[in-house]
């Protein structure tokens, strides 16, 4: 055991979940590679749990930071904030919804959180929707709307949650039908909810779900969804924390694969946009937005270094096509790693979008969740230099690939190699 491992659980809570049986503590970076106290250099393919977007001390990124260190870190949204107005701006611009209005976060948990504060106070209303297998952060509230046992620590809430189906393809009651039968079931199933109970506020989903294990629905359930939800004044918030900025590949947002019926009510995000930097926020329209009758402010929410390097890193993503490059890499690496699969019978499924791919693990011979195999490959994949992250939720166990969305096509393969070992090593 380290000194450094040692001094960690003498001080910090014993819940506090550290990857590995020997933690390593990741002192520098660079492009798609970290590095360890040891020297040791791995590929990185889940950047900080989604976050690291573009890549390791981007320079852009780096510099925009220092030039605002040398000005002023802070001053908080009591006054006129120029970098916050900016990249408000963009974030507006790039959002899809209509006179948008956003209002910046220290992270997804305190995003989801001040979206719930929009939806019940506009809607009077504190009953919420939200899909089964779900996480939505570790504030009281969003605690109390998470469908994910296992990150979920305490039922009370201040919310009345009802759970629907829909967020996983399959497993489930549904699991056997064709994606228009599934769709048309967990809409029956959501027009049953509401027969049942006073108005929601909200229906919160995760386009695809990240702790959960990378799973999603069919593209268009969340359209036929607002549909319905539009008919009885319920809104919809799109919780694209991990989702968001490029990272499916196919679109831009995690919503948009299902924009048929218009944009949602409420988007909010975090991770990705600050590159490591605490940047979370939420994107209303502007009368859900304004709809608080009481002060508010933010103290660290929207300070300008944190805006600073968020404007940097949206605009390297957006010149650089960062999304093109998650759809075309992560379209290859999805390709291989299902080869890889086919062999392999304890590999349920491989799935995915660009570059946030999801490999489910059983019991071979069996539909069992396997999460003694997902951590066995997680120390093969790190004994070979390659940082992965795992999940699931009800009765499952996946293994979660999300790199920097700069990631070359030899690095991708580099990565394939390696968990097609750790893989095998395990099965």
């Amino acid at each position: 055991m380290s000194d450094l491992y040692s001094r960690h659980r003498r001080v910090m809570p014993d819940w506090l979940a550290l990857y590995y049986d020997d933690p390593i503590e990741i002192t520098h970076g660079e492009g798609r590679h970290v590095w360890d106290s040891d020297g040791r250099r791995y590929l990185d393919f889940f950047g900080g749990i989604l976050t690291t977007m573009t890549a390791h001390a981007l320079p852009e990124v780096t510099k925009a930071v220092s030039e605002q260190a040398g000005r002023i870190l802070h001053s908080s949204t009591l006054y006129l904030n120029r970098p916050m107005v900016e990249l408000a701006e963009r974030v507006a611009q790039v959002s899809g919804i209509p006179d948008a209005r956003v209002f910046f976060t220290t992270s997804g948990t305190e995003a989801n959180d001040a979206a719930l504060l929009l939806a019940t106070t506009y809607r009077r209303s504190n009953t919420i929707l939200a899909m089964r297998n779900s996480y939505h952060g570790r504030s009281f509230s969003t605690v109390g709307i998470t469908g994910n046992r296992s990150w979920s620590p305490t039922s009370l809430s201040p919310l009345q949650t009802l759970y629907v189906h829909g967020g996983v393809r399959t497993r489930g009651p549904f699991a056997h039908l064709d994606d228009r039968a599934f769709i048309d079931a967990c809409v029956a199933d959501l027009k049953d909810v509401l027969g049942h109970t006073r108005p929601p506020a909200a229906l919160i989903a995760e386009p695809v779900q990240g702790v959960g294990g990378f799973t999603s629905p069919p593209d268009g359930l969340y359209a036929e969804f607002r549909e319905l939800l539009t008919a009885h004044g319920i809104l919809w918030i799109s919780d694209e924390v991990q989702t968001g900025w490029g990272r499916t590949g196919d679109h831009f947002w995690g919503w948009q694969a299902h924009g048929r019926s218009g944009p949602p009510d409420i988007v909010t995000f975090a991770k990705g946009i600050g590159n490591g930097m605490s940047i979370g926020g939420v994107i209303a329209r502007s009368e859900i937005m304004n709809c608080l009758d009481a002060n508010s402010i933010s103290t660290f929410g929207g300070t300008q270094i944190t805006m600073a390097a968020g404007l940097a890193n949206l605009t390297y993503l957006l010149e650089h096509d960062l999304q093109g490059n998650a759809r075309r890499v992560g379209g290859l690496l999805i390709e291989r790693l299902r080869a890889v699969a086919a062999q392999l019978p304890g590999v349920r499924e491989v799935r995915g979008r660009g570059l946030m791919i999801g490999i489910e693990l059983v019991k071979p011979g069996t539909d069992d969740a396997d999460p003694q195999a997902a951590a066995a490959v997680l120390e093969a994949a790190r004994a070979q230099g390659l940082l992965i992250g795992k999940g699931g939720g009800h009765d499952t166990s996946a293994l979660r690939i999300a790199p920097p969305l700069s990631l070359t096509v030899a690095e991708a393969e580099e990565g394939a190699a390696i968990l097609e070992n750790a893989l095998r090593s395990a099965y």
